[in-house]
């Protein structure tokens, strides 16, 4: 019978019997893969379950409202000379850290000194006269209206001097708070104009006020953020107190209130940092028709990496409560509205008991009624189950068994070539 086969084959043409050998190919492949995808269910991966036991146990339950925003320096302070004169020294340059007090520049006092002589000579003069009325005074109506008038003309002349002196002090310009200096836009021989100092953005004056004094010129101090846009020759940031402003929606504003604790992630910065809520702001801002409430966060102490510009992810806690009784939020279910846990019973079964659930923090939940500290709960954890054992039974390959044919010694030899026209669809000749 396999003699006649192979005789039957060898009369065929040759062309008959490569377009036999291309279909029963195609065929076993199209076998191959349907037979694949029909066990490919079979093989896909099923979940495992394991069940633990775990005791109920005093958790500490937090809530917060979770918030991003920069880190800003709390104090910023803009400073320029508020007194007019010529640039004669410029004692510090950015980057150099200033103790409050700190002399920065000063100016010429030719002109100061000049207002300071006249100034008091206008004081002299007033007293004099003051001092002749007062020898003349007969107590006449008269006689104690120019007194009064002229002791005004002491006080006027007094308060000048006073100026004068203020004036020539701010010759001098010092630094209103400790810090870093991160602007320096002066240089010796300009000349200053004694304009007060631009403001920073966004907060009340810290240390240093405008006008002279002790700090020998004029500042206005800013908290919280930067603007970036300061036409001060001097700019000083305080590096001991730092600020992070974030935005809270309407829904969690009402939680937050000023002196919450709270939990920074800033960036560069491996450990927590912590702090504390300073202000909750009225008015909301709108974006894309959600309102949002600025609120100030006051970090704690000074923990070292921080810097300006810094971001932080914050953790507003408004509620903690501690020794709370908890479980895995995995253990508890709802049967029929009701929150239930399932436990090992006496003899091993499975026993479904209900309980109260209060608030859930992160995994676990609390138990308000229902178990006591150290009773034990079931969880159920699912993992994918491990594929087979072979990728190469999934590809239904002929090393796998997919059912390819095995043509080894049964195939024809066309080393020679196909005979010439009797290729599919060629003349036949």
């Amino acid at each position: 019978m396999r003699e006649n086969m192979l005789t039957l084959w060898r009369r065929t043409r040759a062309w008959v019997r490569v377009l036999g050998v291309v279909l029963l190919v195609g065929v076993a492949g199209a076998g191959g893969y349907l037979l694949a995808l029909r066990e490919q269910p079979a093989q896909a991966a099923v979940p495992e379950s394991t069940t633990t036991a775990v005791a109920a146990s005093l958790s500490t339950i937090e809530q917060s409202v979770s918030a991003s925003g920069t880190l800003t320096p709390a104090v910023q302070e803009d400073v320029a000379f508020a007194v007019s004169g010529t640039v004669q020294s410029v004692d510090v340059e950015a980057g150099d850290t200033v103790a409050a007090g700190q002399q920065l520049a000063t100016v010429d006092t030719l002109q100061l000194d000049a207002a300071l002589l006249s100034a008091k000579a206008e004081l002299a003069s007033a007293a004099a006269s003051l001092a002749d009325a007062e020898d003349d005074a007969d107590g006449s109506d008269a006689s104690d209206a120019q007194v009064a008038a002229l002791t005004a003309q002491v006080e006027v002349a007094q308060a000048a001097v006073d100026a004068a002196q203020e004036d020539l002090a701010g010759a001098t310009l010092t630094a209103p708070v400790a810090g870093l200096v991160t602007t320096v836009d002066l240089e010796v021989g300009d000349v200053v104009s004694g304009t007060s100092g631009s403001s920073g953005s966004g907060g009340a004056a810290s240390s240093g006020s405008a006008g002279t004094g002790a700090t020998g010129g004029s500042s206005q101090g800013s908290t919280g953020t930067s603007s970036g846009t300061s036409t001060a020759p001097f700019v000083i940031v305080g590096t001991d107190a730092w600020q992070v402003s974030v935005s809270v929606g309407e829904s969690d504003v009402a939680l937050v209130e000023a002196g919450d604790q709270v939990e920074l992630t800033v960036d560069d910065v491996a450990d927590t940092v912590y702090g504390t809520v300073g202000e909750v702001g009225l008015v909301p801002s709108s974006s894309s028709g959600v309102a949002a409430y600025p609120v100030t966060i006051d970090v704690t102490g000074s923990p070292e990496g921080l810097h300006d510009g810094a971001s932080a992810d914050v953790s507003i806690i408004y509620e903690r409560r501690t020794d709370v009784l908890t479980v895995p939020a995995a253990a508890v279910t709802t049967v029929d509205g009701r929150s239930v846990v399932t436990q090992e019973g006496a003899d091993g079964e499975q026993v479904t008991t209900e309980v109260t659930v209060g608030e859930t923090s992160g995994t676990v939940v609390e138990i308000t009624d229902g178990l006591a500290e150290g009773d034990e709960v079931l969880v159920t954890a699912f993992s994918p189950r491990a594929g087979s054992d072979s990728d190469d039974e999934q590809q239904g390959g002929a090393g796998a068994g997919g059912g390819m044919p095995d043509f080894s010694g049964e195939m024809p030899d066309f080393s020679g070539g196909f005979p010439g026209g009797q290729m599919p669809g060629g003349s036949n000749g």
